[in-house]
């Protein structure tokens, strides 16, 4: 069942896009690197109409913190072949660049013969979901820490072990609009920053950008996530993490971030 919470991220306007409250991040009254990621791979998408074209790559800058209010968002081809297409996407906010994205797309032919080696990966199954959602969280996420029968005691990432999610998008991106695969995705890739950077301390690393690696798209509205690497120096750290459907993986994520230390987490987790 598809249970859809009443309140949008966005509303078009005339103006471009009207943020609601929900659409706020955890570092103060900003928007969230999940739907400003959200909103650049939607008018990415727009511009690919060749349905055998798979998004495999897609790439969020965020170039300054995007405060609560009207975005305006444009993409346009960069290049497109017979294999592949390119296209890039910016969101300004009062005439200033705020973020940009990339994105290539190729084209899905036969798959290779053969085995394929890949790290092994045992995921928490699905979780039971509420039966309805309201606007104290953005999304449904249920995390989970070393131990995946349970949350344990305490926030279950603030540790230094092995990390999980299943998450799902329960609202509108844009008022009256359905979420697409690619965008579900899109929304979801940027927790990879927040799986991968936590620490027995908390979280202390802001998003600087992110990519979204997809060798498929996922079927039906959960991601699971599991995190991979982390790496960190100096205030600089980068980190990884595989991204699930029920079926299996679909594809990675991989955040950079900087040093930050008034995350002030909005329920989310």
């Amino acid at each position: 069942m598809e249970l859809t919470a009443t309140t949008p991220y966005f509303v078009s306007s005339d103006d471009g896009f009207v943020p609601n409250t929900i659409a706020h991040g955890g570092w103060g009254p900003t928007l969230g690197g999940q739907v400003v990621g959200g909103l650049l791979a939607r008018a990415v998408e727009e511009l690919v109409t060749d349905e055998d074209l798979q998004p495999a790559r897609f790439t969020v800058e965020i170039l300054r913190r995007v405060a609560s209010a009207s975005v305006c968002v444009t993409a346009s081809v960069v290049r497109a072949g017979s294999r592949m297409q390119a296209v890039d996407a910016a969101m300004t906010q009062g005439g200033e660049l705020v973020a940009r994205a990339s994105a290539l797309y190729l084209r899905r032919g036969a798959q290779p013969e053969g085995e394929f080696w890949s790290t092994s990966i045992d995921l928490p199954p699905l979780p039971e979901q509420p039966a309805d959602f309201d606007d104290n969280v953005p999304m449904f996420i249920r995390p989970y820490g070393p131990d995946a029968e349970s949350t344990g005691e305490g926030f279950p990432w603030q540790q230094c072990g092995p990390r999980y999610a299943w998450l799902r998008e329960v609202r509108e991106l844009v008022a009256g609009e359905a979420l697409t695969p690619f965008v579900r995705t899109a929304l979801a890739v940027d927790v990879t920053s927040s799986m991968g950077n936590f620490s027995s301390a908390g979280l202390a690393f802001i998003n600087a950008d992110y990519t979204l690696a997809l060798s498929r798209l996922p079927v039906g509205p959960y991601i699971g996530m599991a995190a991979l690497t982390h790496t960190s120096a100096e205030g600089v750290a980068t980190c990884s993490a595989c991204l699930y459907d029920p079926s299996g993986p679909i594809g990675t994520g991989l955040s950079t971030a900087i040093a930050n230390f008034n995350f002030s987490p909005n329920g989310s987790g």
